[in-house]
């Protein structure tokens, strides 16, 4: 959402429409909740005590997050539900 939307057309896109940037930033997302300390249980990284990404990767996603979260309601309403009651969780809260 916040590729197409920013990056525009004009620019190679990989399987998931992504743009080399944007995907370079979700790959390195996906490791980061891979290898994170709270596994399923975690809350959203907003609300983590442990920062795990970068400084400069993690205010890349916080601006990819303003953008896309408010927007989320209305394209992906579960998704967006079942976030903002992970937002609530606190490391080590059980689901």
């Amino acid at each position: 959402m916040y590729c197409r939307d920013h990056h525009g057309d004009d620019v190679a896109r990989d399987a998931e429409g992504l743009c080399q940037d944007c995907a370079e930033l979700m790959a390195y997302a996906r490791v980061r909740l891979e290898k994170c300390r709270y596994g399923a249980d975690k809350p959203t990284c907003a609300k983590c005590t442990t920062h795990c990404y970068k400084p400069a990767l993690r205010e890349r996603v916080r601006e990819v997050m303003r953008y896309s979260g408010p927007r989320m309601l209305k394209r992906h309403p579960v998704l967006a539900v079942a976030h903002l009651i992970d937002g609530r969780q606190t490391p080590g809260d059980e689901g």
